[in-house]
């Protein structure tokens, strides 16, 4: 079974590919889900984001999601820190979910800081979801409600998309214009091809 990772920038949809991949039978690990679960219900983690940021960012046992996004987008030293907190229990977890699956050529992790937390590592192969700068920030202000400067903030402390994408193994572009479908198919294809010959390894 082959680990391939999914990533991409904010605003990329690489979350909109990841789930064509689901329609194809591939099951997916979406790391930012997997960060919101565990900030909730993992005692560690939520400890240390207490002892860092404050009583104030848990409000009757959940997290303050919004608060805790007004302090970490206005700082790089307190994103990273928050990072550095979450990270490790998130590849952990992909770890044990991984472990979990059984019967098919591959599975996926969707994670936007799959090269800067060091978890591509850990992968086979890496698909880079890529999407003009100018796209992604309308989309991102669409879908998040968000200013054209709050996009540009976030966006501003992600790697740089055109590192990304170079670092990446495959590409999908997700420009308005191509057809993501027939790219999914096409590279299902190839990923199984690739499965196919480590099995007969």
């Amino acid at each position: 079974m082959l680990k391939i990772g999914l990533t991409g920038g904010i605003g990329s949809g690489k979350t909109t590919v990841a789930k064509v991949f689901e329609t194809l039978g591939i099951p997916v690990y979406y790391a930012d889900a997997a960060a919101k679960r565990l900030l909730n219900t993992n005692d560690t983690v939520k400890d240390a984001v207490i002892k860092h940021f404050g009583h104030e960012v848990y409000k009757n046992g959940e997290l303050d999601r919004k608060y805790l996004a007004g302090i970490v987008f206005n700082s790089k030293e307190k994103l990273e820190l928050l990072n550095s907190l979450t990270h490790p229990a998130v590849i952990a977890d992909a770890d044990e979910w991984m472990q979990q699956q059984k019967d098919v050529p591959y599975i996926i992790k969707e994670a936007a800081l799959l090269f800067e937390s060091g978890a591509a590592a850990k992968l086979d192969y890496v698909i880079g979801v890529y999407a003009p700068h100018h796209v992604r920030v309308k989309r991102v202000m669409d879908r998040d409600g968000l200013s054209k400067e709050d996009v540009a903030k976030r966006i501003s402390r992600q790697l740089d998309e055109e590192i990304k994408i170079k670092r990446c193994d495959f590409v999908i572009t997700n420009n308005n214009r191509e057809l993501i479908l027939p790219q999914v198919l096409d590279m299902d294809k190839k990923l199984r091809a690739l499965a196919m010959e480590q099995v007969k390894e």
